[in-house]
């Protein structure tokens, strides 16, 4: 079971999930499934080098010079340099999708993102949060928002997002690397920020 939690973490690790959103906002049947194949690789590309492979090319630097003990960041202090500049990162993702022109509402999730990552950081520097719930939280977030807005049927998706989110959970506290509260706030941490981004 603990290999199992620990594959799981990896597989909805939190910085695969702003691409996640991405597929799942094309996927939602909107006008926005209507770009073009080759627009949705860029901005894939974008958003998957800016969220997942700048972030994650770091870590064994902060290894190094032993900012973070571990890749697990187990500690809550350790995780307050790299969650600082993974915003960073994605802010600048943030910026070259705009200067892309691409459609607001893929704007709006980066930038809700970004949001959620640096009040992951405030919380963190008192406590720590599960970032892993945080981030699936505003996926989930995203899918309810789609499903209400554009009056789209995503039910199937929704239906799987809430089944990986309590699988991911369930994974985060068999590992020990949270306690149910950290798990429950992180995700209503990421949900409701993402969430009344769409509506504000």
């Amino acid at each position: 079971m603990r290999i199992l939690s620990k594959i799981i973490s990896i597989i909805f690790h939190p910085m695969l999930m702003p691409t996640l959103g991405i597929f799942l906002i094309f996927q939602a049947g909107t006008h926005l499934s209507y770009l073009s194949p080759d627009s949705k690789r860029i901005i894939y590309l974008a958003v998957f080098i800016s969220t997942c492979i700048m972030p994650l090319s770091l870590l064994p630097l902060f290894l190094q010079l032993k900012i973070i003990k571990s890749f697990q960041m187990e500690a809550a202090k350790e995780r307050l340099f790299p969650v600082f500049v993974t915003g960073v990162f994605y802010f600048l993702g943030y910026v070259l999708l705009k200067k892309m022109g691409v459609p607001s509402l893929l704007e709006n999730f980066i930038l809700s993102s970004i949001v959620a990552v640096f009040i992951a950081v405030t919380i963190t520097y008192f406590w720590k949060i599960s970032m892993h719930m945080i981030a699936i939280g505003g996926v989930s977030a995203v899918l309810l928002a789609l499903t209400l807005r554009y009056q789209v049927d995503l039910t199937i998706w929704l239906s799987l997002i809430v089944i990986i989110s309590g699988i991911t959970a369930s994974s985060r506290l068999h590992l020990g690397a949270h306690n149910p509260l950290q798990v429950y706030l992180g995700y209503f941490v990421g949900f409701s920020i993402v969430f009344s981004s769409f509506w504000l």
